[in-house]
């Protein structure tokens, strides 16, 4: 790891840190990602308000991974937690829930969360996405919600992912790409980085470093819907990615 890799780590860490405290909404405004976090009302039932509206996320990966009863279920960048509870209601008691995450106030709220309304299938584990605490083939789908995107190294994340994948297992995140070159105006904002902008990939690399990383069937399209070819040049957007490892 360099030493740039370890201060752009070090910005998010303090970022969402503060965010934890605050309990924002989102982290993506639209001037910045293009999509905020948007889940069917059905996955929102009976999620308390004080989760249902600590959500930094730009895209809804619980309805897209197509969760079964039963499944085990890593969430990368888990945050306060919001996509780990939907996620564990859908796997139900016997599955299993891990988020992962390298923020300790984040992961002290989620944990207490977690206690304070009983989810016994979830559970939080402090590590950094590009050394995922979890053992070889454990799990069946490997969720993100706009983190992925924050990461240095994106391709040490993709083959952690691949690693703990069971084989068939999917890959469903919601993240933020651009289409060509980044602005150079994203670039210069030391926030951005850590604001889901300045780190994200353009939509080849991240398609190209799925596929060497190992993974199959990997696809990418906008949140929106709106044709990738529709979309302006050189600004961040929130997409979809969804790819499996092969059997």
């Amino acid at each position: 790891m360099t030493k740039q890799d370890e201060q752009i780590r070090e910005e998010v860490r303090r970022y969402y840190g503060n965010l934890a405290e605050q309990q924002p909404a989102s982290c993506c405004e639209p001037s910045d990602c293009g999509y905020g976090p948007s889940y069917p009302s059905e996955l929102m039932t009976e999620i308390p308000k004080e989760v249902a509206g600590f959500s930094l996320g730009c895209g809804d990966p619980i309805s897209a991974a197509d969760l079964q009863p039963g499944e085990v279920v890593l969430d990368l960048g888990s945050g306060g937690g919001l996509d780990c509870f939907m996620a564990a209601k859908l796997v139900g008691a016997e599955g299993r829930v891990i988020g992962v995450d390298m923020t300790d106030a984040m992961l002290d709220h989620a944990a207490e969360v977690a206690a304070k309304l009983g989810f016994e299938n979830v559970e939080f584990r402090r590590g950094l996405i590009e050394e995922i605490p979890a053992e070889d083939q454990s799990v069946d789908v490997v969720i993100s919600n706009c983190v992925i995107n924050l990461s240095p190294d994106k391709p040490a994340v993709l083959r952690e992912a691949f690693r703990v994948l069971r084989p068939g297992g999917r890959f469903v995140v919601s993240d933020i790409v651009i289409r060509g070159e980044m602005r150079p105006q994203f670039r210069e904002l030391a926030d951005s980085w850590a604001a889901c902008v300045a780190g994200a990939p353009t939509v080849d690399e991240y398609l190209g470093t799925l596929n060497s990383a190992g993974f199959a069937d990997a696809e990418l399209k906008s949140v929106n819907d709106a044709p990738l070819s529709e979309i302006e040049l050189g600004i961040p957007f929130s997409a979809m990615i969804v790819a499996r490892k092969p059997s």
